[in-house]
């Protein structure tokens, strides 16, 4: 017997920007993001911001990206976070590979 189901569209791939606050600088944070993300099917990039917060952008499916920010809570970041501010966009499809940022 043939399977005529189609198979499933790809999801969309959309952009999570979360700006984290707290003691998130001098922790490992931007190292620890960089190593769970490669269990993700995600790009982006990492970076300190001069005002002591980190900034997180990523690009992929939004179920990856939602399971890759709860994966950094569990890593042992959440109790180095006060707050994030999320948002969520288009993908740019700027990102190759997930980086460090300076």
């Amino acid at each position: 017997m043939i399977n005529s189901t189609p198979p499933a569209a790809p999801l969309p791939r959309r952009r999570l920007q979360i700006f984290y606050s707290g003691r998130v600088q001098g922790v490992g944070f931007r190292y620890t993001a960089k190593t769970v993300a490669t269990g993700f099917e995600i790009t982006g990039t990492i970076r300190n911001l001069p005002d002591g917060r980190v900034e997180l952008q990523a690009e992929g499916p939004p179920p990856e990206l939602e399971a890759f920010r709860a994966a950094l809570r569990d890593e042992g970041l959440a109790g180095f976070i006060r707050d994030e501010q999320v948002s969520w966009s288009d993908a740019k499809n700027e990102f190759r590979g997930f980086d460090i940022s300076r």
